[in-house]
């Protein structure tokens, strides 16, 4: 009973601080990820095995220093609080928002740090794929946090053709979600042929480019959802496949 009363006033007391908030600190609670720390390190990205697209190889090194990335996909919710407006195809709060370009989400960041006063950015591609592999705490897995896609990932054989709740599937090894289905995620890299050793290596140029995605989506193929495949997308195109996750410098 005593825990009861304990866990009834903490909530009430979470409330009462929310509602003295003014609009601004609001309108931050509600607009910011999630985060998850990622300890830096050294790894080997691409497909390790030989089942992959010729665009997944070399293999090679790619070192990454420590950084905060979203436990979960950007949400619709969190979309309308920053822009206004959802443009998603598939509606719900709780539902990754989609159906927005580059250039969009570009805008997304831009409001945020805005209101936040912080850096948040895209993931490079490298990020992504070491923490889709679960960073120092890594198993090798095909797909991010398991061997059986079913666990992890909203896919063509299971999403009944639509997005789904973030967060509703399995973790990976470092407790993020989604990095295998549910919808394609944008990186900040432009997208180009895999070369030798790279130590935090990025690069972001602008005009009528085409961008990295990642993770496979609701209508792919298991093949599509593995964490070495990536793919592309120009920088203005809006499809109901794509959405994306923040990190923060």
């Amino acid at each position: 009973m005593k825990k009861i009363v304990l866990t009834f006033l903490g909530l009430c007391s979470a409330i009462l601080t929310f509602g003295q908030m003014n609009n601004n600190e609001k309108l931050i609670r509600l607009a910011e990820p999630e985060l998850v720390e990622v300890k830096g390190g050294t790894f080997r990205m691409g497909c390790r095995d030989y089942d992959g697209f010729d665009w997944e190889y070399p293999v090679h090194k790619v070192t990454v220093s420590d950084f905060k990335i979203a436990k979960y996909l950007v949400t619709q919710k969190q979309w309308e609080f920053i822009r206004g407006s959802n443009p998603s195809h598939f509606k719900g709060d709780s539902l990754p928002v989609e159906n927005v370009s580059w250039l969009d989400v570009q805008e997304f960041i831009a409001k945020l740090n805005e209101v936040t006063g912080k850096n948040y950015r895209l993931p490079t591609e490298a990020e992504w794929e070491y923490a889709a592999r679960g960073g120092k705490k890594s198993k090798n897995y095909k797909y991010s946090g398991s061997k059986k896609i079913n666990e992890v990932a909203w896919y063509a054989e299971n999403s009944n053709g639509t997005t789904h709740p973030v967060g509703t599937k399995k973790p990976n090894n470092l407790g993020i979600y989604d990095m295998s289905g549910n919808v394609y995620e944008w990186c900040n890299d432009v997208y180009e042929d895999y070369f030798g050793a790279v130590v935090d290596y990025q690069i972001n140029i602008t005009g009528e480019i085409a961008r990295v995605i990642r993770g496979g989506g609701w209508k792919s193929e298991a093949h599509f959802c593995r964490v070495s495949f990536r793919n592309r997308s120009l920088q203005d195109s809006c499809t109901a496949f794509v959405g994306f996750r923040l990190v923060l410098d």
